[in-house]
């Protein structure tokens, strides 16, 4: 079974400027019911303001909500921020917190959008308006559903924004395996980054991840991963720089599900990155992501808290 999170904003249309394809949502949904695999649909609620305040600038927070954001943090994030994309990213937001609570109980579920690591304190970036895996990781805390989470980022990207809003919290640890030469240019720093040269293809880079996933997972002791499943490392990716095959993703979702299940830990995805000339064969890696996924967590059945 695989449990899903999306909300009809998920597909906001698409904004007048910038280049980002908001269809792939919908398709990523398309190629998951046309899959047949068993999957519960859940539609999560806005992500409350004072949440995405405690993470971003409050001032921030109201230039999105009213759609005042100025152009230089537009042309950061690479799209103009509409009432369509402000109420998006509340109910993506809430989306990662959904898939939170769902893992808890099932062992894992996915956000079908989100993943959004770029956004930083006072602005957005890299079609990131705000960091869902930081909010959700300070609301779970907060509201003392766990006391440790460790967030796992296997974007092609570093996610940078992700590490600067967590950076110095013992709560909270950022692992980010990305290539070396890709965007952000100027990378934060993560509790762990694992920056990969160009073309690292699938053996190389589930040997790498075997050698440091299972020894944070052992020695931090998170109660809950949230887990960045971006789909750019493939080969054919239009803003990747690394070689993963399809089966190598899969192979990859595969393993960071293992190693949390088998510790009894929940883990909840958000959909990352993918990109694209042909965005049905985006939707189609970020489909059998979840799938592959959702395909592990059956061998563990629902989840047992620490």
């Amino acid at each position: 079974m695989l449990h899903v999170v999306l909300h009809v904003d998920y597909m906001a249309p698409a904004p007048t400027r910038g280049s980002f394809r908001f269809d792939k949502y919908m398709l990523v949904m398309v190629a998951l019911r046309e899959s047949g695999i068993d999957m519960t649909e859940h539609a999560p609620e806005p992500m409350p303001r004072a949440w995405l305040e405690a993470v971003h600038d409050p001032d921030y927070v109201e230039q999105v909500f009213s759609a005042q954001v100025p152009r230089e943090k537009e042309r950061r994030i690479g799209f103009p921020v509409t009432p369509h994309i402000a109420s998006r990213v509340r109910h993506t937001n809430g989306g990662t917190w959904l898939a939170a609570q769902l893992a808890m109980e099932h062992g894992y579920a996915a956000n079908s959008a989100a993943g959004s690591h770029h956004a930083l304190y006072d602005t957005g970036a890299g079609y990131c308006v705000f960091n869902d895996l930081a909010v959700c990781a300070n609301r779970l805390i907060g509201e003392g559903q766990a006391q440790r989470v460790l967030i796992v980022d296997c974007d092609v990207h570093q996610g940078d924004g992700t590490a600067a809003l967590t950076a110095g919290r013992e709560d909270i640890f950022t692992l980010s395996m990305h290539a070396e030469k890709n965007f952000p240019v100027r990378k934060a720093r993560s509790t762990l980054d694992i920056a990969l040269p160009d073309g690292t293809g699938d053996d190389a880079y589930l040997s790498t991840l075997e050698a440091h996933l299972p020894r944070v997972l052992d020695e931090f002791g998170p109660d809950v991963v949230l887990y960045q499943a971006g789909v750019d490392p493939h080969a054919n990716d239009k803003l990747g720089r690394l070689a993963l095959s399809d089966e190598g993703l899969q192979r990859r979702d595969s393993y960071v599900v293992s190693e949390a299940r088998r510790r009894g830990l929940p883990i909840a995805s958000a959909l990352g990155g993918g990109y694209g000339t042909d965005p049905r064969l985006v939707a189609e890696r970020h489909a059998r992501s979840m799938i592959a996924m959702a395909q592990e967590n059956a061998h563990y059945g629902d989840a047992n808290q620490k």
